[in-house]
Parts: structure tokens; C-alpha cells; sequence
């Protein structure tokens, strides 16, 4: 049985792939792709494999819009470290799906499960993958943002933080590229998912996939730090220490 993995974490991909080797020798990997785009330039070069392991949050935005782009016919196991509305998503559709970090019993049962299916139940299993897919997609809202002559999509999984000053609002993605935004913070609060982006103070809205690292600060206050540069330090006020630890808590389960 040929498997493709679609990973972007190095060592959560070595580690899948080091699981299947041990308890499913039968499988060969036959590519590990990091992206969205690279994942769709893949898949439309090669014949689809036997099955798909599949984060949902790649670096260049949620795997999902994969299946705008390319009809996956193939099954499809989910992986992540945590997303509350896809795993309710996952499990009122009935899709399999392995919580991050794997383990090999977890990946065996899942294998196992996928082994049992018939080919009828495999095809009926996939039209479930997709319908969730696209009504997902459907609901991600846009902001078309207008730069000089052109207007670019900006999609709610490509803003790492939106920052304003001197009465300017502008979001900036993962790779540091600036958007400027005709919405004031308050706006984008209301737009944004409060599962994924949190109202850091007056100048900052932060996405949870953004936070690199929290460090106390004085008064009991924290400082942020983002896997993005930021043009000033991000500081949680005292008062607002609850709520924000109660939000990391609520998609971090465990912490």
C-alpha cells in the first residue's frame, strides 16, 4: 500500500513515517510534503496513493483548500495537535483522525480500521472527506485586501497578527508580508474565530498559531513572543492574564 504524508513539522513527519515503517512494513511512504501548494502540485503530477495522512494546519494555511484545487479520491487520516471545531467536524462525519504526538497503537488501529472497509465504504468514506472539506472552505471568510492596482485574497489561516497604529490596521502573515486592512481592530475582533485570534491589547490581535513563547513580565503581566517579528513588544495586561490563559487552555487541552 502505497501512503503520502502531508506534513510540514520535520520531526512529527520522521516520526509517522518511523511508526509505519515498525508496525505497517507493508506500506511504502512515497512522498512527504510540507505545503498546501506543494501538495497540490503533487498530487496533480502523480497518480493518487492508496491512502492520505494529513495535517490540517500547513505553513501556507489550512490543508482543506487542498481538495479546492485537486479531487482526492483517496482516503484520507487526519493528524493534529489540536483543533476543537475539526474534531467535532471529524467525529459527527465519522472521520478518522490521529491526535498529536502519534503513537504506533494509535496509527495501527487506524490502519487496521481502513483494512476492514469495503471498497464501497472506502468510496462512501471519501465523498464524507470531501462534503466536510468544502463546506469548511465555504464558511472561511476573505478579506480582499487592495494594494495599489490589485486586490489579494487574505485568508483568516495566513494572519499571524494584526497591528495598528497611527489609525492604521494592518495584518501580517507568517512570512512577515504586510496587509493593509480598511477595518479597525474592533471590526476584525468581531470577524475573526475567537478560537483561533485573541484581542491581545489595544494595538494587537494575535493568532494562536502565531505564539511562540510566553514570558512573565513585571506587574504580573506577559510578554509575548510570536514565530513573526513584531514591530513593538506584545504585553498582556495583569487583568487580562485570566482570560488569555483560559483561551491558550481551550484549544490546548492538558496545558
Amino acid at each position: 500500500m502505497k501512503a503520502l504524508i502531508i506534513e510540514d513539522e520535520t520531526a512529527a513527519a520522521r516520526n509517522l513515517a518511523a511508526i509505519l515503517r515498525t508496525s505497517a512494513p507493508d506500506v511504502e511512504v512515497v512522498a512527504t510534503l510540507e505545503s498546501v501548494a506543494e501538495s497540490i502540485e503533487w498530487l496533480r503530477a502523480n497518480p493518487q496513493p492508496d491512502l492520505l495522512f494529513m495535517d490540517i494546519h500547513l505553513a501556507d494555511g489550512d490543508s482543506f483548500r487542498i481538495f479546492d484545487a485537486v479531487e482526492i479520491t483517496a482516503p484520507v487520516i487526519f493528524t493534529t495537535a489540536y483543533d476543537q471545531y475539526a474534531l467535532e467536524a471529524f467525529k459527527v462525519n465519522s472521520i478518522d483522525y490521529l491526535l498529536k504526538p502519534l503513537n504506533e497503537a494509535d496509527v495501527r488501529r487506524a490502519l487496521s480500521k481502513w483494512q476492514r472497509l469495503t471498497s464501497s465504504e472506502r468510496h462512501s468514506y471519501g465523498s464524507r472527506v470531501r462534503t466536510m472539506a468544502a463546506a469548511r472552505n465555504e464558511r472561511e471568510e476573505v478579506f480582499l485586501v487592495h494594494v495599489r492596482d490589485r486586490i489579494i485574497p487574505l485568508r483568516h489561516d495566513q494572519i499571524a497578527y494584526c497591528y495598528t497604529a497611527n489609525e492604521r490596521v494592518t495584518a501580517y502573515g507568517y512570512d512577515g508580508t504586510a496587509y493593509p486592512l480598511d477595518r479597525t481592530l474592533e471590526m476584525l475582533q468581531t470577524m475573526l474565530p475567537e478560537t483561533d485570534f485573541f484581542r491581545a491589547n489595544r494595538q494587537f490581535i494575535i493568532a494562536r498559531r502565531a505564539v511562540k513563547e510566553i514570558v512573565v513580565w513585571f506587574g504580573s503581566r506577559l510578554s509575548l513572543h510570536l514565530t513573526v517579528e513584531t514591530p513593538e513588544r506584545i504585553i498582556i495586561s495583569k487583568a487580562r492574564v485570566p482570560e488569555f490563559k483560559a483561551w491558550l487552555r481551550s484549544v490546548h487541552p492538558g496545558e
